[in-house]
């Protein structure tokens, strides 16, 4: 029997129930799990924002999680780079993914090596984003607390 090896990327910054879904729904269909911590400089490439927690902290609390058997840094912007490195058989997403350009390239791209790409429930009503602004509101004064409450 061959094992299946799975991967879930994630920035996995301000941990919380969407990512520990994300992971655990990825075990289910895998027999190895190697879990993708993003890289602080490419958070900051990506998304513009540097994580609250650092990658190597980030990186030791995935680690320990049980359903994860390895943890990596991704370093490289495309997934395609990262599974030259770490082969694996399935890339996990979220369904926000989905029927998006970025995803049927994904898709195209994994498609040509014989990758299968799954697609999760994204956790709508959790996100690190929330997270973060309720951060930011908390510490801020009342009249940045007002515009920061303003943002979708």
């Amino acid at each position: 029997m061959t094992t299946r090896i799975g991967y879930a990327a994630g920035a996995f910054d301000l941990f919380h129930v969407g990512h520990l879904n994300l992971l655990r729904h990825a075990k289910a269909h895998c027999d190895f799990l190697i879990a993708g911590v993003v890289s602080d400089e490419l958070l900051v490439a990506t998304k513009g924002n540097p994580p609250v927690i650092p990658l190597a902290e980030r990186l030791e609390i995935v680690r320990h999680i049980r359903c994860v058997d390895e943890a990596i840094a991704e370093t490289l912007p495309h997934k395609i780079d990262t599974w030259r490195r770490h082969p694996f058989d399935i890339v996990f997403k979220g369904d926000d993914w989905r029927d998006t350009p970025k995803g049927r390239a994904l898709e195209r791209e994994f498609a040509a090596v014989g990758v299968d790409v799954v697609y999760f429930p994204y956790t709508m009503h959790t996100s690190s984003t929330h997270l973060r602004r309720s951060l930011e509101l908390l510490n801020s004064r009342p009249q940045e607390r007002a515009a920061l409450q303003s943002l979708p």
